[in-house]
């Protein structure tokens, strides 16, 4: 019989049990092939759940920019924040957040909403001027994108039960989040530091191996943890050029028309998602695993 997981939320719990049961049955049968491609399917299907909240996001935005009428009374970034706060307030009453790791997307909504007030008052990028629910040129559904990422990464701390070998010391990791925060502020009036504060995050993440394992009785799976944050920075990218697309901001370098984002943006979205990480270590603090190869 397959154990409770008691961090899961109640939806989540249904899932993986039926998820766990069926993929018992059918690997039951297969050859080793079969075994990886139901294990790469779990694999995708949970990370898909893990970004419900940022693609949920992402449509709201899109939709926003082809759907919305232009001349409606009630504007559209105005529309975007109260649909915003619906999709939110849905996630809770609905038991698909719970309110232990609530509490970290909100910090984290916070810290964005604060960095986005500073960033576009000196136009490092912008927004629609029309509206009434924001701050300064920041409409407040902005907030809710780096919600998004701090539930991502929540629900992947619980969804795959990350454990981790050699991870740093959590003093060290909150002061360098404290830095790079700072950094986004400070890199406008003195020179930036986000290269060497990059290096600073390999060199303490650089001998961390994280493990996850896609089912609760399954094998264990280890993969560099600075590995992971590329590949979530590159996603976070993959969005970004998303939400830029539909309108939802701009930079300087597509007033005259959508560009890609530069990919070297990609530095930033890192720097950005150590923050999210130490804030969810608050939560979830990392915790080894006994016998994972």
């Amino acid at each position: 019989m397959s154990q409770q997981r008691p961090d899961f939320t109640p939806l989540e719990e249904r899932i993986d049990a039926w998820a766990h049961r069926r993929s018992a049955a059918i690997a039951a049968d297969a050859g080793p092939l079969r075994r990886g491609l139901i294990e790469l399917v779990v694999f995708t299907l949970k990370q898909a759940w893990a970004c419900v909240f940022g693609a949920a996001m992402l449509a709201l935005l899109v939709a926003a920019r082809l759907l919305y009428p232009d001349d409606a009374l009630l504007v559209r970034s105005d529309a975007l924040v109260i649909a915003a706060v619906a999709l939110q307030a849905a996630m809770v009453a609905f038991r698909l957040e719970s309110g232990r790791e609530l509490w970290v997307i909100i910090l984290f909504h916070v810290v964005g909403t604060i960095m986005e007030i500073f960033k576009t008052s000196v136009g490092s990028w912008s927004y629609e001027t029309d509206g009434l629910l924001r701050l300064g040129g920041v409409p407040l559904y902005t907030g809710f994108m780096y919600a998004a990422v701090g539930s991502y990464m929540v629900r992947v701390f619980r969804l795959f039960d990350l454990r981790f070998a050699r991870y740093p010391p959590l003093w060290a990791t909150g002061l360098l989040a404290a830095a790079i925060y700072a950094n986004f502020f400070t890199h406008h009036y003195l020179p930036d530091a986000r290269w060497v504060l990059l290096a600073l995050v390999a060199l303490l993440y650089g001998r961390c191996v994280m493990s996850f394992r896609n089912q609760r009785t399954g094998p264990w799976r280890r993969m560099p943890v600075l590995l992971a944050f590329v590949g979530v920075a590159f996603f976070l990218w993959v969005a970004e050029n998303v939400g830029t697309g539909a309108g939802a901001w701009i930079y300087p370098h597509q007033q005259a028309g959508w560009e890609m984002v530069p990919l070297s943006k990609m530095v930033s979205w890192l720097l950005l998602m150590m923050i999210s990480v130490v804030l969810v270590t608050v939560v979830y603090r990392p915790r080894a695993v006994a016998g994972a190869g």
